[in-house]
């Protein structure tokens, strides 16, 4: 199979799953998930194990500027009081691109220090799946000092 057609095999298989996501009705109108401001997780206001919602960030969706967990057969609410994920630690890599790590351990790779929104307390970066992220403090200090202070450009290499 040629890379072409798997690539637009896989675009399709994509696609459909999306279209598919999008469209399943909530199973419940009850919010059984919450996340606070801290990027904690709960289920029914006790709290979530960092494995169980490491997975569980996999599926969320920010839909309408509400969240949800979407799988390919349900769908379910979920509240969050500021933003679901909280950036502890990036790094720039040489071609200018970001690679941002979560409090729950997971990576993201984005474009450029041009994706990220600074507010008057705040960072903030849109990552997939429609949803947002901030920087914890450290990283908020951080990138103040690398990026607004000093006026750092990015590193891009031709």
């Amino acid at each position: 199979m040629s890379k072409t057609s798997a690539k637009s095999k896989a675009d399709r298989v994509d696609t459909a799953l999306q279209q598919l996501r999008q469209d399943n009705a909530l199973c419940t109108e009850t919010v059984l998930f919450n996340i606070d401001n801290q990027g904690q997780w709960f289920y029914r206001n006790e709290p979530l194990p960092t494995k169980f919602a490491r997975l569980f960030s996999s599926i969320l969706h920010r839909i309408d500027a509400e969240h949800f967990l979407i799988t390919p057969v349900e769908k379910l609410k979920v509240s969050v009081e500021s933003v679901p994920l909280i950036i502890v630690d990036y790094n720039e890599l040489k071609n200018g691109c970001f690679e941002l790590v979560t409090g729950l351990d997971t990576r993201f790779d984005i474009e450029g220090v041009s994706t990220f929104t600074i507010e008057e307390d705040s960072v903030f970066v849109e990552l997939s799946n429609g949803l947002a992220a901030k920087l914890g403090r450290a990283c908020y200090y951080r990138f103040v000092e690398e990026y607004i202070l000093k006026n750092k450009k990015p590193r891009l290499t031709l």
